[in-house]
């Protein structure tokens, strides 16, 4: 049995992306407060502000993030103050600018203003430890004016990773939804192609014979007669064509449909995983090919399907994917005409919706050959 799997998606990007960030602040973070803690209750203090800041990150892309952010901020504001003004830590200024980070990327229309209001409160009890009598001028320059904004630029840098991955991201699922849809597109113009090729001779055969029946109809009833009987046959076989093209049941290739159902997916950011449980019968190829082609369109376009996983066997296929819609099923006619179809070949093809997944399958039992021979052992690629 073979097994194939198609890239990562945008969501699972975005989710490895902001584990890395958040290991990375978490890292740091936690090796300043080592360094620079020098009580137990110091090293609570700033090992909170951590917490907070991390926490914050992780609701990134939450729906709510300034429920979590406003308190966050707090703590961590409370917490730069107090090393400031009381334990003279510098590197409480880290949690501060993390979080800081995030409130400011998601205030789009005010970022200037929310970046200034913020930097003029931290620089707040700066000015304030600074203007206080007694102190060691030239220590707390070093530590407020070179070690705590280096401190909070290393914060700002490794939250910045994050909007970029995260902007990135958004622009690539974007880019996959165009070509998703540009290669529904160029499928329809395919087909329209196609049944433009059947029907725009035929219609213009037809029209030329119709014209001649018409002058011969008083002179030459014989000929009327001939004419019309090709007509009717040419008309007979353009219906017949014209049922092939709307049903795909022009020779399909069902390695090729694979492929090509692999490709939209792909480009729709959807994962996609390919199980062959046999070789399948070439007698059952051509119509396991069209069901699979109208089931990956109906997915496109009902489904907010992010995995798909498509199984063949000797005699059938299957195919599933989540994101189906909790409503009603849509009317699927392609499928309830292929259902006629498959059944008119000895096959079942059945629909099922339960739980958010979708599953199509088809079946031709009467192909099935021999049970006792092995099948093939899983391989993964």
């Amino acid at each position: 049995m073979t097994t194939e799997h198609a890239g990562a998606t945008p969501g699972q990007l975005r989710t490895l992306n902001l584990n890395i960030v958040s290991g990375s602040l978490s890292a740091v973070g936690a090796l300043l407060v080592a360094i620079d803690a020098t009580t137990w209750w110091e090293a609570v203090a700033l090992a909170a502000a951590l917490a907070a800041a991390v926490f914050t990150v992780s609701r990134w892309s939450s729906g709510r993030l300034f429920l979590v952010a406003v308190p966050c901020l707090i703590v961590t504001a409370l917490v730069w103050v107090l090393g400031v003004l009381v334990t003279e830590s510098a590197t409480a200024a880290y949690s501060l600018a993390v979080v800081c980070s995030v409130v400011v990327y998601h205030l789009p229309r005010r970022r200037r203003a929310a970046a200034l209001g913020l930097i003029a409160f931290a620089a707040a009890p700066v000015v304030a430890k600074l203007l206080v009598p007694g102190g060691d001028l030239g220590e707390e320059l070093i530590q407020y004016g070179l070690v705590s904004p280096a401190v909070a630029v290393t914060a700002v840098i490794l939250t910045s990773l994050n909007q970029v991955v995260f902007t990135l991201t958004a622009e690539l699922a974007e880019s996959r939804q165009r070509e998703a849809e540009l290669a529904v597109a160029r499928e329809r113009i395919r087909f329209a192609g196609d049944l433009h090729d059947i029907q725009g001779h035929t219609l213009h055969v037809v029209k030329l014979k119709v014209a001649l029946a018409e002058k011969l109809v008083r002179s030459d009833s014989g000929r009327v007669e001939e004419e019309l009987r090709e007509v009717r046959s040419l008309v007979g076989e353009t219906i017949t064509q014209t049922k092939e093209l709307v049903y795909a049941q022009r020779r399909l290739n069902l390695s090729a449909e694979l492929e090509n159902a692999k490709n939209l997916f792909t480009a729709a950011g959807i994962r996609v995983i390919v199980t062959r449980e046999a070789e399948v019968d070439a007698r059952a190829g051509e119509l396991l090919g069209q069901v699979l082609r109208e089931t990956t369109t109906n997915i496109l376009r009902h489904a907010q399907a992010e995995q798909v996983r498509i199984t063949l066997s000797e005699t059938g296929i299957s195919i599933a994917n989540d994101g189906a819609q909790e409503a009603a099923q849509p009317e699927l006619r392609g499928l309830s005409a292929l259902r006629r179809r498959v059944a008119d070949d000895g096959g079942e093809l059945t629909v099922e919706q339960k739980d958010g997944r979708f599953l199509t399958s088809a079946a031709f039992p009467h192909l099935r050959s021999d049970p006792a021979l092995p099948r093939t052992e899983e391989e993964d690629r």
